[in-house]
């Protein structure tokens, strides 16, 4: 099997569990809208039958070259490029309601990561940029350089959970302008300092990340065009990897809505459209962290569109 050289393969997470809980219809229309290199989708394609469709969607273009190099010409797959927060306009009108069921792998590819020119990792030096695909045009250099003290604390707090964000916010500023990724993560390590310092540096680049690229935002849209997607019976898999994401998914499958309120019929019964099914937070094993750190992380939850009753 050729594969596109440049591309740092990522290895996917939890991947007999997300298979096995996603596909309900060997025979079915599955969204991968978070494409990769494709391991998934090539995962899910081994247990699909000939009349099924996966569709493999994805806002980097080296990932959607990469996945369709190491898939190859299989009818039954196809890619979209876009981010998954446009799904219902990215998808075929006549796809809509009849989704067996949709993958969310969140958070940042082995390849992004491992690209020093994409301003992702702060273990090598880099352009402070950040954009997960080349569809939006703000980079990580125009929030550590251009956004006001209170805009860029807030950034840092709310979207790193970084307790410092204060102090950070000032140094980055005092600084100006940072050019390169380490110059980032110096100004960090300026203000914080002993055992937890990478730690710190680790949330900050978070949250810039985040910022950049909508992720929270795009996350919550989504999970409510999934929902409008599926048809009945069908499932909804998100793997997250911090919990600003497991918060959103998690009020999400309780309540089928973002405020985690839950609607109730006249006589006191829920009316949610969806059930998580997953009994909460599915993990990697032992092994599977071993053989992947990265892993480490991750928490899978599970929950399936349900047919509500007649008022």
């Amino acid at each position: 099997m050729s594969k596109n050289e440049t591309y740092y393969e990522h290895q996917p997470v939890l991947l007999e569990e997300s298979v096995e809980y996603l596909i309900t219809d060997p025979g079915g229309i599955y969204i991968d809208a978070t494409l990769g290199g494709g391991g998934h989708s090539l995962a899910l394609l081994s247990q699909l039958n000939n009349d099924a469709q996966l569709i493999g969607l994805d806002q980097d273009d080296e990932a959607l070259a990469a996945a369709n190099s190491r898939i190859g010409n299989d009818p039954r797959f196809s890619t979209i490029k876009g981010n998954f927060g446009y799904l219902s306009r990215l998808l075929p009108p006549e796809l809509h309601g009849r989704l067996s069921g949709v993958l969310l792998d969140l958070g940042v590819s082995t390849h992004q990561i491992s690209e020093a020119e994409r301003g992702f990792t702060f273990q090598k030096e880099g352009p402070l940029d950040m954009r997960m695909g080349n569809l939006r045009g703000i980079t990580a250099y125009q929030v550590v350089n251009e956004y006001s003290y209170e805009d860029l604390r807030d950034v840092i707090y709310h979207y790193g959970e970084e307790r410092l964000s204060r102090e950070i916010a000032r140094e980055i500023i005092s600084r100006r302008p940072i050019e390169t990724t380490i110059g980032l993560r110096d100004a960090v390590e300026a203000v914080v300092y002993g055992k937890h310092q990478i730690k710190s540096v680790a949330r900050v680049f978070q949250g810039i990340r985040i910022e950049v690229n909508r992720e929270l935002d795009m996350l919550r849209e989504v999970l409510d065009q999934s929902l409008a997607l599926l048809q009945t019976g069908g499932r909804i898999v998100a793997i997250s990897y911090h919990s600003l994401e497991d918060r959103i998914v998690k009020k999400f499958f309780k309540s089928g809505n973002h405020e985690g309120k839950i609607e109730k019929d006249f006589y006191g019964n829920p009316l949610t459209p969806i059930e998580e099914i997953s009994g909460g937070i599915i993990r990697p094993t032992e092994d599977e962290i071993k053989q992947n750190p990265a892993a480490r992380s991750a928490k899978m939850r599970v929950a399936e569109k349900i047919e509500l009753p007649e008022a």
